[in-house]
């Protein structure tokens, strides 16, 4: 979710400070750590960012965090995950880039792994099913809360953006998917009204089907044409994320679910579920989708999809990045696609809560979840999600006959 450059930090306003280079190695063992531990979406972990590299250890500068932190809001991508790509590129040009995706990405990447073997082996077991009888119901509740921090950060005043988002969260919660056309008009609506100046395949795949092990998901051993539609599907995906990783949340929703069928709508809300207690981007419960559907082949093919989009932004576009932001159209369009998304993501709370809020416990879970992150003192969010999860395992315990 996106706020104004500096995230209400006073980098904007700081002297010029000498900026002290670091080894690339030590550059990449901090994104290492941070995706390892950085907890608490986007915000949490561009602040980090912020802090870490330009205050306390001075590594990049204030303008050039301003800059990357400008490119996440402007292009389509996970802003965490953007942000840290435009910073590794900075350091080291693709090769940094390259290298700081891997580290930022790849700790998240390896639990949600390790979460989606357990749900495959385990995921029948009532201690399972009540985990996530109390994890989906607080979920909603975040999600909830993020549309108000959304709405809140993106669409202030303006008459013509809440008309996006209230279009866009009728459209996502009648029709139950999210349409890609609708993200398109409600870019071009503010473009063309508010216009100022003119517009400035992997052949190893075959070999997977070779060992079962690897593309084996819920439903058995996939083929290389599942195979292929993942990677599309999920580089497709990764273009409509705006700002927010819960942007993809709808999205997912339409084509996951309704279009190919591959989960169901309780493993879909696991899936989102597996996002919140992991650290990281987001977006990451693409690999968790993966895995259910297509075994590691499946969770790998879909990490790279939905990360190949912004890694090709930051690499080929960041060169460029000066004229691109100052063009006013594109901000506009920007401006439309962010809130079609947080419309989306409002519709998607509904789909999704007619689906996790199933009798009064869940209710009750979702309330007090609520409650406690509009609370004054900020209770981490896995924190939340974990408590959440144990509640259910005790209530669902509690209800099966003995």
């Amino acid at each position: 979710m996106t706020t104004g450059p500096g995230y209400g930090m006073d980098a904007a306003n700081a002297p010029p400070t000498p900026v002290e280079r670091s080894s690339l190695r030590a550059f990449l063992l901090y994104f290492l750590r941070l995706g390892t531990v950085g907890f608490g979406g986007p915000i949490a972990l561009a602040g980090h960012m912020q802090q870490d590299l330009v205050e306390q250890r001075r590594w990049i500068s204030a303008q050039e965090y301003k800059e990357g932190l400008a490119l996440a809001q402007l292009a389509p991508g996970p802003l965490a995950a953007q942000l840290a790509m435009y910073l590794g590129w900075v350091r080291a040009g693709r090769l940094g880039a390259t290298l700081v995706a891997l580290a930022f990405v790849g700790p998240s990447f390896l639990m949600v792994l390790v979460l989606s073997e357990l749900y495959i082996r385990f995921g029948g077991l009532p201690w399972m099913q009540g985990l996530f009888y109390g994890i989906g119901a607080a979920v909603i509740a975040i999600i909830a809360r993020s549309v108000l921090k959304l709405v809140r950060m993106t669409l202030g005043r303006d008459r013509l953006l809440w008309g996006l988002f209230t279009a866009s969260a009728v459209v996502t919660a009648w029709t139950e998917s999210e349409i890609i056309w609708v993200f398109l008009l409600c870019g071009l609506v503010p473009m063309l009204l508010r216009r100022r100046q003119p517009a400035a395949a992997t052949p190893a795949l075959a070999f997977l089907p070779a060992a079962p092990g690897l593309v084996a998901g819920l439903g058995g051993p996939a083929s290389v044409g599942v195979l292929w539609k993942i990677l599309a599907y999920f580089a497709g995906a990764g273009l409509f994320v705006f700002g927010s990783g819960l942007a993809i949340v709808p999205f997912l929703y339409g084509g996951v679910v309704q279009q190919f069928h591959w989960l169901t709508e309780r493993q879909f809300i696991d899936a989102v579920a597996v996002s919140m207690i992991t650290p990281g981007p987001v977006v990451i419960t693409v690999a968790f989708i993966g895995y259910l559907v297509a075994g590691l082949a499946g969770a790998t093919l879909a990490a790279i999809g939905v990360f190949l989009p912004v890694y090709l932004v930051v690499v080929f576009v960041a060169p460029y990045f000066h004229r691109v932001a100052k063009n006013r159209q594109v901000k506009a369009f920007v401006d439309g696609v962010t809130a079609a998304a947080t419309g989306a993501i409002a519709g998607a709370a509904v789909i999704l809560g007619r689906r996790s809020l199933l009798d009064v416990p869940t209710i009750l879970i979702a309330l007090v979840t609520v409650a406690l992150l509009l609370a004054p003192k900020k209770i981490p969010e896995p924190v939340l999600i974990i408590a959440a999860g144990l509640v259910g395992l005790v209530l669902r315990d509690a209800a099966v006959p003995r």
